[in-house]
């Protein structure tokens, strides 16, 4: 077992998991996104992103480009939730927009996933 692709594989779901966890649940309701989660799993996603650096393959860089259009989506959602609350004043208005830019983070996560199952079968052949 090589612990490096043990060690990629765990951050790559991780980042998934993280990030479905703050996505679910009600839109609008501020107690079921909690503003920690969402930067654990940005803190966790740019962990996964360091870690996609080193693949030189073409999967690889398909990787890191999921992996860098979620953390996009993910600091936007900080970003809007910061400036929504603490520039603008708008409450729990502005928790549609997170949780809107945080399912484009999650759909880039599932593919990363899927892709990571993709390779992985592909080399046991």
């Amino acid at each position: 077992m090589n612990l490096e692709k043990v060690v990629f594989a765990f951050f790559i779901v991780l980042a998934l998991t993280m990030n479905f966890g703050f996505f679910i649940g009600d839109m609008n309701d501020p107690l079921h996104h909690n503003v920690y989660e969402l930067y654990v799993a940005i803190v966790v996603n740019l962990v996964a992103t360091v870690l996609k650096f080193g693949d030189r393959t073409h999967i690889g860089a398909v990787l890191l480009a999921t992996s860098l259009v979620a953390d996009l989506h993910l600091i936007a959602a900080a970003v809007a939730w910061g400036i929504g609350l603490y520039v603008l004043d708008m409450g729990n208005d502005v928790l549609g927009i997170v949780v809107s830019l945080s399912a484009g983070a999650l759909l880039a996560n599932i593919t990363s996933v899927v892709l990571l199952v993709v390779e992985t079968m592909s080399l046991r052949k």
